[in-house]
């Protein structure tokens, strides 16, 4: 692998979607451990959850990325490490996920533009020189860097990936097992630099979890089918004479007297120019405080007493959004017990929803939505929101996507297991089944009662599509080209031609071909026509079938079809 950047590599794509998997596995089944870790700089017990939600971001952002493109092997390697770095960053949640973004986002970027570059250079340098970058940036970001956290990890790993790439004949293998294995040194010496660490008797939660992100990267390089491994990363210390720090210790035992109430996180769409003043103005008013990102668009964190002036600071430098401020005392509390239902109460229904006039009608029906679009599918953290956001001691997930359903289902454990709610996932593919879904749905029914008859009402609902052919491909009715309107039934194109409302009516009598009472018909983008040509066919042709019309407004498919 000599006189070539990493990235200009065949399979430098697939060896990061790799990876991206690899570290949500890792994280997902560390998650609970590394929230116990959890005593600095504020006893919550998230920073495993954080972490898995910020990465499950970029994972779901990359494989968005990947799909539309048409494959790992057609999307560059530029496109995929801005879109994963992107959605790292998008994701971003409190202190620790925060940082990992800027980490894994600087490194990203540096390949990306070595590879841009077309330099003949050594990968392992350019790889050493990432890691190298990526702590800087990683320390720059943060208000006042403290040791004894995953910045002292981060850069242990990258001094060590520089001394690596420095030697004979190394391969690019060699520079991330020494830097995995720096990483776990500098860890078990957390405590000793930390003195809340050390009182506790635990290594850093942050830390951990930037060790088995750098094992994720091991595996994926190495070819390795499984993750190493992590028995031997130091997990907790012998405790010290003296009261412990757990997570039933006030936030004024880790921070000191005084410290803020508040955590303010928030999006802003800034120019880099502003920033410094930013920093400056937010360090003012609070500590904690982690800025990263660029290009117009920062993830802001910070800990404070007073929310408003942290608010007006992103409004005085951009335009803040997706604002999340939380109490951290009920915070602490929260992460010290068990989760409980203690004010919840009925069920709710969340709903993933592809177009504006879905939304109305799923909004309508009392649905929570979460709105989704062809090149942006909601992440493991949304769903979560939403979940949490029903106020719900149940709640029921429709997907209407299959590549939803794996983040519909970490949200739900994540919902059962840290807020006490119980979720299910009903797994439709399309938004005609959601329909159906939702119609029969009813709070007063007992959970399970009410899960079968929704999960059993989407399956009895046959789907169709008509949509627009955006490039060559063979088809189970035969080769198509860039410009064919295609017609599918239950996800297959079964239909090659050239006039929409003819392919329309050939997927409406297949799909009745096997029977029917209620054809629901969804107009999409710009095929408000179509669809009304549709109910008039079936009318026409089909005088005993009931039609039900629904401005969907969904992107790419004109008209859906669902049979009942």
């Amino acid at each position: 692998m000599r006189g070539v950047v990493a990235v200009a590599e065949p399979g430098f794509v697939p060896l990061l979607v790799r990876f991206a998997t690899l570290a949500v596995q890792a994280l997902s089944e560390a998650r609970e451990e590394i929230d116990s870790l959890n005593v600095y700089p504020v006893p919550d017990g998230d920073t495993g959850t954080n972490l898995l939600l910020t990465f499950e971001s970029g994972s779901q952002a990359l494989r968005d990325l990947v799909s539309d493109s048409g494959g790992p092997e057609v999307a560059g390697p530029e496109a995929a490490s801005a879109a994963y770095a992107r959605g790292l960053l998008l994701g971003a949640r409190g202190n620790s996920g925060v940082i990992m973004s800027e980490l894994a986002g600087a490194m990203l970027g540096h390949l990306a533009r070595a590879d841009q570059a077309g330099h003949d250079r050594d990968v392992v340098c350019v790889l050493a020189e990432a890691m190298t970058l990526a702590t800087e940036a990683g320390y720059a970001a943060v208000g006042r860097p403290v040791e004894g956290t995953m910045l002292s990890v981060a850069r242990a790993a990258s001094d060590q990936a520089r001394r690596t790439a420095g030697q004979p004949a190394t391969r690019v293998s060699r520079v991330l097992e020494t830097a995995a294995e720096a990483a776990r040194e500098a860890l078990a010496r957390t405590p000793e630099q930390l003195e809340v660490l050390r009182r506790a008797g635990v290594v850093d939660a942050g830390g951990l979890g930037l060790c088995l992100v750098l094992e994720a990267a091991t595996a994926a390089c190495t070819g390795r089918r499984q993750l190493p491994s992590t028995d031997r990363l130091p997990r907790r210390q012998p405790r010290p004479p003296g009261p412990p720090v757990s997570h039933d210790a006030g936030q004024d035992e880790v921070e000191g007297p005084g410290s803020p109430a508040y955590e303010v996180m928030y999006l802003l769409d800034a120019g880099e120019e502003v920033i410094p003043r930013l920093r400056e103005t937010l360090q003012a008013l609070g500590d904690s405080l982690v800025v990263v990102g660029g290009h117009g668009l920062w993830n802001v964190h910070v800990h404070v007493d007073d929310v408003g002036a942290a608010v007006e600071a992103g409004i005085a430098a951009g335009r803040p959004h997706r604002v999340r401020i939380t109490h951290l005392a009920d915070h602490v509390a929260a992460g010290a017990r068990a989760p409980r239902r203690a004010g919840h109460s009925g069920r709710g229904v969340v709903v993933v929803s592809s177009g504006p006039g879905l939304t109305e009608v799923f909004g309508q029906a009392g649905a929570a939505v979460v709105e989704a679009s062809v090149s942006s599918r909601p992440s493991t953290g949304e769903l979560l929101e939403a979940i949490r956001a029903t106020g719900a001691a149940e709640a029921i997930v429709v997907t209407n996507d299959r590549d939803v359903v794996p983040a519909a289902e970490a949200a739900a454990r994540l919902a059962e297991s840290d807020h006490g709610v119980r979720v299910a996932v009903v797994p439709t593919a399309a938004q005609v089944q959601g329909l159906a879904a939702v119609a029969v749905h009813d709070p007063d029914r007992p959970f399970e009662h009410d899960l079968v008859e929704m999960t059993a009402a989407a399956r009895h609902a046959r789907t169709g599509a008509v949509t627009i052919a955006a490039r060559r491909a063979i088809t189970t009715a035969g080769e198509c080209q860039p410009g064919d309107v295609l017609g599918a039934v239950e996800g297959d194109f079964v239909v090659v031609g050239e006039d929409q409302f003819t392919v329309a009516v050939e997927v409406i009598e297949r799909l009745l071909g096997g029977g029917g009472e209620l054809v629901t018909v969804v107009a999409g983008e710009g095929g408000g026509e179509l669809a009304r040509r549709c109910a008039a066919h079936l009318a026409h042709s089909h005088p005993g079938v009931d039609v039900a019309v629904h401005d969907g407004g969904q992107q790419r498919y004109p008209v859906l079809f669902g049979v009942e």
